[in-house]
């Protein structure tokens, strides 16, 4: 019997405030309530029907008195709040330490290093938002052709150009470069491309952004599943995330939109195993911008889209809905926010109206992942059994 999880990452839809968020400076971060509250109630009318309103109060979300599906929450068990370190851990693996960070810039040793190798200055070097530092730097390089590099609260090294002054490729081979240099003490998480046009105080980064993960350091849920001779498909940026780690085929996106087309259209051609998306726009468009409508208009187009992904699910197929990190739009922040994250399973064969409670680690969705295809455990997380027994 040939079995599929489609399994969607909803980046950066937290679900309230961690225990430790004061650690990280995120007390009162709820991604979705605080965002409902800003725009007056969100309709989400399908996300609710799989109980998302019982998770947590969400203005405009009521809880359902029986979800089509199970339904809960999960706590990060990593330190940090970054996409790698989410997404590695909802695959298999838990970091014990977090990924450095540079709030005052990038070391001389790794600027030297890094300049010397493409041959070139650079501008910036700073802790930023992207579209705020393009806006500052954006006429210097253009007149020097010097890329500009900057950090965030997570653990990123950006590289910004004009793509009529460092052409795409340039650019990438850049990014490799830097992804070489930063490897022991300084291995960021993620190199990051980010392109941009315009003419000044007219700049708008484009859909051409690259990332450059680190090889994660142990086995994933995806190893498991091709080692058993199953597909393992990636939409969006999961491919990068993962440094390619254990994929059968992938797909870029331009958009959440397209993201939910590729997958359909995955889920048309994928017959076993795993197919697994990133809808990255709240994310990278609304919550790093602080944009409460913005996010809001978001969540809603992927809620009209719902219905479409649950009417393409086969009789042995799960839907597992979650996400990697919060970012809440409604704070003075314009980076991630410590946060659980919401997890929504549904399928055919899935119990309906079972709350799975408070998970400990994002594991759980890929021990469930694995469980729900009949292969070995990776022994990181638990099994959300009443899933697992509705798949037997």
């Amino acid at each position: 019997m040939k079995k599929r999880v489609i399994l969607i990452v909803l980046d950066s839809v937290g679900i309230g405030e961690l225990p430790d968020a004061d650690r990280y400076g995120d007390r009162g971060s709820h991604t979705l309530a605080n965002t409902a509250r800003a725009v007056g109630g969100l309709h989400l009318p399908h996300l609710a029907k799989l109980g998302l309103g019982n998770i947590d109060a969400i203005d405009g979300v009521a809880p359902v008195e029986r979800p089509d599906g199970a339904f809960g929450k999960m706590a990060e068990r990593a330190p940090g709040k970054d996409t790698t370190t989410g997404h590695w851990e909802l695959a298999g693996v838990v970091l014990d330490k977090p990924f450095p960070v540079y709030p005052d810039g990038f070391p001389p040793e790794v600027m030297a290093a890094f300049e010397k190798a493409i041959g070139r200055n650079t501008l910036g070097n700073v802790a930023a938002s992207g579209t705020e530092i393009i806006e500052r730097l954006g006429e210097a390089h253009m007149a020097t052709g010097a890329p500009i590099v900057y950090t965030s609260a997570d653990s990123v090294f950006q590289i910004a150009a004009h793509e009529e002054v460092i052409p795409l490729e340039e650019l990438y081979r850049y990014c490799q470069i830097a992804r070489q240099i930063l490897q022991g003490d300084h291995a960021v998480g993620r190199v990051i491309a980010r392109p941009f046009v315009g003419v000044p105080t007219a700049f708008r980064r484009t859909t051409n952004r690259h990332d450059y993960s680190l090889k994660p350091p142990g086995r994933l849920v995806f190893d498991v599943i091709g080692e058993a001779g199953q597909e393992v498909a990636a939409v969006g940026k999961i491919y990068d995330i993962y440094a390619g780690q254990g994929f059968s085929r992938h797909v870029s996106t331009r958009s959440n939109m397209e993201g939910v087309d590729c997958t359909l259209a995955y889920m048309q051609e994928v017959e076993q195993g795993l197919i697994m998306t990133n809808l990255v726009d709240f994310d990278m468009h609304y919550g790093h911008r602080n944009d409460p409508e913005g996010y809001a208009r978001a969540l809603q187009d992927f809620d009209s889209r719902l219905p479409e992904i649950l009417a393409a699910l086969a009789p042995e197929d799960l839907l597992i809905l979650t996400a990697d990190h919060g970012c809440d739009p409604t704070t003075a922040s314009t980076d991630h926010s410590r946060e659980y994250v919401p997890v929504l399973l549904t399928g055919r064969k899935t119990p309906a109206g079972v709350n799975v409670g408070v998970r400990s680690t994002f594991a759980d969705v890929g021990e469930t992942v694995l469980a729900w295809l009949g292969l070995p455990p990776l022994g990181v997380g638990q099994v959300i059994e009443e899933v697992r027994h509705a798949g037997l």
